[in-house]
Formats: C-alpha cells, structure tokens, sequence
C-alpha cells in the first residue's frame, strides 16, 4: 500500500494545534493518539511533515495494525494526508479506504462495496477502536473497508 492516503485536514479528531506545535511534541501527541486506541506501533516511526502530512516508516506486526495506525493518525484534524512507506511482518489482504461524505452510513458504505448492506459489521469491526459506535461516523472520516475472504478469492 505505500504511497500516499489522503484525509480530509478539516476533518477528524481535535487533539489540539497539532501543527503550532513543536514538531518533537506534535509527534507524540499523534504517537499517544496511536497508543490510546491500543494499537502496537512497535517498529513504526511517525514523523510530520512540515506540509500537514505524516509519515509512517518501519514494520508493523501485521497488516491490519499497520492500517489502523495509518487511520489514527490520519483522522486526526489538521492531517492531510499520510505517506505510507512502512511493510508489515505479518502479511495479509490489503484494505481499501474510503472517505466518508455527508449522508453516508456504515450500511450504504457496505452496499457500495459488497454489493450488500447486510455486512455492515465487517467495516465496522475493522475500524475498531477507532469506531465506538457504527452510527458515528462524520464527512472527512477515513475508514478501511477490509477484503472479504471469500472462497473464489
């Protein structure tokens, strides 16, 4: 997945002047945005950039952590982008993501997606503990929609 994921900078959780910061506190202030969701970034180095990205380098433990870390920082407001140069240890199907927009819900998302509303549950689970409820989600959120395991796959 490297390369750039875009997120909307007006968008996201506030955590404050991330960018009137000095660049050392602005990146622990994400690292502890990373650490209070209860995600390993053991491996991974996140730096900001001066230009309102953030960068991920290193090794993830697996796959999905290494995409939810990606959506911790990224949603986070005054992020506009995030620069994936990071590999992972375990390896496993890479998500999409999707940028939710005004009327949007977790079901319609589903349905664009799966072809079906039904499975809703997936995108949500897969966005723990970012997601706390799947009926709050807002305009600007990024969110992974994991590849289904499906038999003809």
């Amino acid at each position: 997945m490297f390369g750039m994921i875009p997120f909307a900078k007006a968008a996201g959780k506030g955590l404050g002047k991330l960018f009137g910061k000095d660049k050392k506190e602005a990146e622990e202030t994400l690292k502890k945005e990373v650490d209070n969701h209860g995600l390993d970034s053991s491996g991974m180095d996140i730096q900001l950039g001066e230009d309102g990205t953030v960068e991920i380098k290193g090794e993830a433990v697996s796959q999905e952590m290494k995409e939810k870390i990606i959506l911790a920082v990224g949603n986070v407001e005054g992020v506009g982008g995030v620069k994936d140069e990071s590999t992972a240890k375990i390896e496993g199907r890479e998500s999409q993501f999707h940028t939710v927009v005004s009327g949007d819900t977790l079901s319609a998302i589903s349905k664009k997606y799966y072809g079906t509303w039904k499975l809703y549950p997936e995108i949500f689970e897969a966005n723990k503990p970012m997601l706390s409820d799947p009926d709050k989600i807002y305009p600007g959120q990024v969110l992974r929609i994991p590849a289904l395991n499906t038999a003809s796959s």
